[in-house]
C-alpha cells in the first residue's frame, strides 16, 4: 500500500483538499482510501492553520514516477515548483501552501536519493501523521 499526505493551510481548504484527491484518482486512475481530516498548527512557521488527510491506494506505478505526479498536481492547484529550502544553521525552511503532496509510505521500500525518500524522514516525527495512518488502515 502506498500512503501519500495532504496538506494545505491557503484558501479554501476543504476544498483544496477534495481537489488534489480529484487529480491524483485522475492521474494514478486508482480508487483511494481516505482518513479523516485533521487541523493542525503551522508546523516550523508561523502561519494559517493546516488541514492533513492520508490517502492510500495500490500501484504499480514506480515511485519517482509517483513524486512527478504529486509535483504535476501542486503545480496544477497553483502551487509553484520549489525545492528544500534550509537557513544557515541546516534548519529546513517552510512556507504557507496551497497543497502539499508527501509519499509517506510506497510499500516497504526504502530509498534514499537526491529526489526522494522513502519512507518519508518525517513520517514518524509529527503525530498527526500517525493518527492519520492509524486512522486508514484500521
Amino acid at each position: 500500500m502506498i500512503y501519500l499526505a495532504l496538506g494545505t493551510n491557503l484558501g479554501e481548504r476543504a476544498w483544496n483538499l477534495e481537489q488534489a484527491k480529484a487529480l491524483l484518482a485522475e492521474e494514478l486512475r486508482t480508487d483511494m482510501l481516505c482518513s479523516e481530516i485533521l487541523e493542525t498548527d503551522a508546523i516550523g512557521f508561523s502561519g494559517p492553520a493546516f488541514l492533513n488527510q492520508v490517502v492510500g491506494f495500490e500501484s504499480e506505478m514506480k515511485p519517482e514516477a509517483l513524486l512527478d505526479v504529486c509535483q504535476k498536481v501542486e503545480r496544477e492547484m497553483g502551487r509553484p515548483a520549489h525545492e528544500a529550502e534550509y537557513d544557515p544553521q541546516g534548519h529546513r525552511i517552510y512556507h504557507d501552501r496551497i497543497i502539499d503532496i508527501d509519499i509517506l509510505t510506497y510499500n516497504d521500500l526504502k530509498i534514499k536519493t537526491d529526489r526522494l525518500v522513502l519512507p518519508h524522514p518525517q513520517v514518524w516525527e509529527r503525530p498527526y501523521v500517525k493518527q492519520l495512518l492509524n486512522d486508514i488502515t484500521i
